[in-house]
């Protein structure tokens, strides 16, 4: 028996080592999915567009990019944490509204406003859900119809302009080749990077999103911790209006309209997943950007636009299936 036992062990050994092996490569291909995706996306659209490539459609990508990546970081918090927030894009358009208002009295200081307004949206959000105990998606839904309303009710459908000078020259003009809206989209990035890697609310957005309730026995605030987030997100959503609104030089009725959609996919495709627990910001950037080529990459190649949809849905959906580790997700919701 001993002999037949010694007997199978190597082999064992081999199977166990082949398995880990096998598994690793597999972790190590999805986590680098994102980067290879965009490459793959980079690759086919240049060979279908030799404009792609070029420096004024990269600025172009950059510019278009810029709103989307400012929201989506502060929604990377809130999916990590395992909620959901659907009313960034009346935020945007609050915020940006707010920025066109104030644009001739305080110039580019109407920065404070816009923000302020767009964290305060955001903290109603996070009392509603820490406190009211009102599920993200619901408390958000109805939230984002209040929004919305807001907008049309003080713009009567009409766009508010942006003219004064001093509010364009901060926000709209380029400095060394790069637009002021992707300088200040970069540098939010990396602030949010380092919360995210240095901070102790980093690591308790994680643990939220890993387990609410074994996160309260560890002794985290969680309702201090979720007000914080949506409170976060908030003010982002409020630079991302101000940032929007630069770069149309007006605020509309019909601005951020759909733009949930887009940053979900953009941190979902980056393998956040829906459930919480996992993610970085790192992946949120490299989601906004193949969310950015592929609208852009397809109008630039010349692509039906009434097939557009289609195909950026369908290739979400396998961006997503392929990058997700359901291993570590526990149960899909």
């Amino acid at each position: 028996m001993s002999n037949a036992i010694k007997a199978h062990r190597p082999a064992d050994a081999t199977l166990t080592r082949e398995g880990g092996s096998k598994g690793f490569q597999i972790d190590r291909l999805r986590r680098s999915f994102p980067a290879v995706f965009l490459a793959v996306l980079i690759v086919v659209f240049t060979m279908m567009s030799p404009r792609f490539l070029s420096l004024d459609n990269l600025s172009t990508v950059l510019e278009q990019g810029t709103v989307l990546l400012v929201t989506a970081l502060g929604a990377s918090f809130i999916i990590m944490a395992g909620s959901i927030d659907i009313s960034v894009g009346a935020i945007v358009a609050v915020s940006a509204l707010v920025a066109a208002m104030t644009s001739d009295t305080l110039g580019a200081f109407a920065i404070i406003p816009a923000v302020a307004v767009g964290a305060l949206c955001g903290c109603f959000n996070g009392l509603l859900l820490a406190v009211g105990k009102v599920p993200s998606f619901v408390a958000t839904l109805g939230t984002q119809v209040v929004y919305r309303g807001l907008v049309l009710y003080f713009t009567r459908g009409a766009p508010v302009e942006i003219q004064d000078e001093g509010f364009l020259a901060a926000y709209s003009n380029v400095s060394y080749g790069i637009p002021h809206t992707v300088m200040i989209g970069l540098a939010l990035a990396i602030v949010a990077w380092a919360i995210f890697r240095f901070t102790v609310f980093g690591r308790e957005v994680l643990a939220i999103g890993g387990g609410e309730r074994v996160s309260i026995l560890t002794g985290i605030a969680v309702t201090r911790v979720k007000i914080t987030m949506f409170l976060l997100l908030g003010a982002l959503c409020g630079m991302a209006g101000l940032l929007q609104g630069a770069r149309t030089m007006a605020a509309t009725s019909q601005l951020g309209l759909g733009l949930e959609l887009d940053v979900i996919a953009s941190v979902v495709v980056g393998g956040t997943p829906l459930t919480g627990g996992l993610g970085s910001i790192t992946n949120t950037f490299l989601g906004v950007l193949i969310v950015t080529l592929l609208s852009n990459g397809m109008n630039m190649s010349g692509v039906d636009p009434y097939l557009q949809n289609i195909i950026k849905g369908v290739v979400l959906i396998v961006a997503v299936y392929i990058n997700i580790d359901r291993k570590k997700i526990g149960i899909i919701k």
